[in-house]
């Protein structure tokens, strides 16, 4: 059952996020639509402590206490490790081999992976690193980074042809990630192994920067065939887990 007076502290800081110079106690009671009698009880209360601080002005601002709780919960921070039961979760649903992979000079490295003994066996192994322009995980990043960062790994990228699917220039690579832009996920059609099809999705943190990356693989025919299935499992998982790491969408 909710603690309506712990909602209503966990409100005020979310509020103060988004307000570089304070608000006092009748700007929170007025945004909120909290009474100003209570709500300066928690606001001296939260002070007190030093999760607040207040100025001259009586506005109040996030205190020092939250960036050292900040730095703890930083260092115990673990992508793979929270992402092991959603990959689980897609493994057993999907019936294929799922993967978390971050970006790394340019490169994709796979941190986790969930095994399926369904699916055709890939030399993609934790610790292993591959190119971005023809696996899904790379694709991904491409697609849903930054324009800027996106330009500037492309600049850098050399292609090699791993299989007669791979793309093979940075013009026919544009127009891929125009169209996983759109549809919100990234697509690699046997281009990093014969056979292979898979489909990835980006993950966000509360900075609202893509640090990773999920995907499903499996033989082609097989994986085409519940194609819309595994879409919209992938995208479900990689908001939910992206919510998970405080990302947060901001509206329009």
């Amino acid at each position: 059952m909710a603690v309506k007076s712990a909602e209503r502290v966990l409100r005020i800081f979310e509020l103060l996020e988004s307000s570089s110079d304070g608000l006092t106690n009748k700007d929170i009671s007025e945004r909120l639509n909290y009474a100003p009698s209570s709500t300066i009880a928690l606001l001296q209360t939260m002070a007190e402590n030093g999760y607040l601080i207040a100025d001259e002005q009586k506005k109040y601002s996030l205190g020092g206490k939250l960036v050292s709780l900040g730095a703890v919960a930083a260092s115990r921070f673990d992508i793979g490790r929270m992402a092991t039961p959603y990959l689980k979760h897609l493994m057993q649903t999907l019936g294929e081999t799922c993967f978390l992979g971050v970006l790394s000079q340019g490169e994709i490295v796979y941190i986790a992976k969930e095994n399926c003994e369904r699916t055709i066996n890939t030399n993609a192994q934790i610790g292993s690193r591959k190119p971005v322009y023809c696996t899904g995980l790379g694709k991904a990043f491409l697609s849903f980074l930054p324009p800027e960062e996106s330009r500037d790994i492309m600049n850098g990228l050399d292609f090699k042809a791993f299989t007669e699917n791979t793309v093979r220039n940075k013009e026919e690579l544009r127009k891929q990630l125009q169209e996983f832009r759109l549809q919100g996920y990234a697509i690699d059609d046997q281009e990093i192994e014969e056979g292979l099809w898979c489909l990835a999705v980006p993950v966000y943190d509360g900075y609202h920067r893509m640090v990773a990356a999920i995907s499903v693989s499996g033989p082609k025919a097989r994986m085409i065939d519940k194609k819309e299935l595994i879409a919209g499992e992938m995208l479900k998982a990689g908001k939910t887990l992206s919510r998970e790491l405080g990302y947060q969408k901001e509206e329009k």
